[in-house]
């Protein structure tokens, strides 16, 4: 029986679930677990306490789990208007499903971005991409995983892609077009924020594609087929990137502003020095390996925010009822 310092997990994918739950049991929290893919929802039945963790991936279609995004949005909408507490809830969430929604909020926040254009059907993708200078990639706008992306040298190559048979504009069917930033190094840089806290960033090689996964279970893709393909190795290594940066600074101040509770944000630096932000991933996971050499476990840094939300929301009660 769940009470109000019971901590529900909403996801969709059981592969990501076991270092958050050491998590949790490192932190002496209760939970529950809600598989989000089939369900109903009543909009006058109230939830049932305790603060609740918003863990959806935009990758859920690949596993068969088509409509478990569409039923996310509902149910945070049906948990926030009931009072309930969501972990990245739907403002966060909103910006999870959307790349295009990401660049604009980057945008806001005086962030560098590369070009990017959404596009719905063939036809659109390929005007677009005649609009485009030099290389160019494209991607899923719900993505994860690496979607859709794939990094074209001209538009003939483009055109050859999208008639073949086995083409795929993603599970909405909106594709985006982006400016491909080639990089000073053959990495991009992905930045770790858990509340208004920096725990570490890290370089991903992309020598080998663009499918950078950093969760341990996408490390080992014998075991784990369906989560992710990447096959780890020596893909991931520290950055020394700290948390006085100003890029950092600027993520943190978007991630206050936007309800954002928790991030892995993408970033990559061309030879003149500029960085380009191009991924906000909420449902984010941490690389083992690379928590221990930096001395931080990152899920057990999101116990540590939820136990000091549930902190907060036990002192605000205690002065409701102190006040009556």
């Amino acid at each position: 029986m769940s009470d109000s310092r019971t901590v529900h997990i909403l996801f969709e994918n059981e592969a990501w679930l076991a270092p958050l739950l050491e998590g949790l049991a490192a932190e002496g929290l209760s939970h529950e677990l809600h598989h989000v893919h089939h369900g109903l929802l009543e909009a006058t039945q109230t939830p049932a306490p305790g603060i609740y963790l918003n863990r959806m991936s935009p990758s859920s279609h690949t596993r068969g789990h088509l409509e478990s995004v569409d039923l996310m949005s509902e149910t945070l909408a049906w948990l926030e208007g009931h009072g309930r507490r969501v972990i990245n809830g739907s403002r966060a969430f909103a910006l999870e499903i959307s790349k295009f929604r990401q660049d604009l909020v980057l945008q806001r926040y005086g962030i560098r971005t590369p070009r990017t254009v959404m596009t719905v059907g063939k036809e659109q993708l390929l005007a677009a991409a005649r609009t485009f200078t030099g290389r160019f990639i494209t991607k899923h706008n719900q993505g994860g995983k690496g979607l859709g992306i794939q990094l074209f040298d001209s538009v003939e190559q483009l055109e050859a892609h999208v008639n073949a048979p086995d083409y795929d504009a993603g599970p909405k069917g909106q594709m985006l077009i982006q400016q491909y930033i080639e990089p000073a190094d053959s990495f991009i840089t992905r930045v770790e924020l858990v509340g208004d806290r920096f725990l570490f960033a890290m370089r991903s090689a992309t020598s080998g594609g663009f499918e950078l996964c950093p969760a341990d279970a996408c490390q080992i893709p014998a075991a784990a087929p369906d989560v992710c393909p990447a096959d780890g190795g020596a893909k991931f290594q520290v950055s020394p990137l700290t948390a006085d940066d100003s890029l950092v600074q600027s993520y943190l101040r978007l991630m206050k502003h936007e309800g954002l509770d928790l991030a892995g944000i993408e970033f990559v630096e061309d030879a003149e020095g500029n960085r380009y932000t191009y991924d906000i991933n909420g449902t984010t996971n941490y690389n083992s390996a690379l928590g221990r050499e930096v001395g931080v476990d990152g899920m057990l840094e999101v116990a540590r925010l939820i136990t000091r939300e549930l902190k907060s929301s036990g002192s605000a009660g205690a002065m409701r009822r102190a006040a009556i």
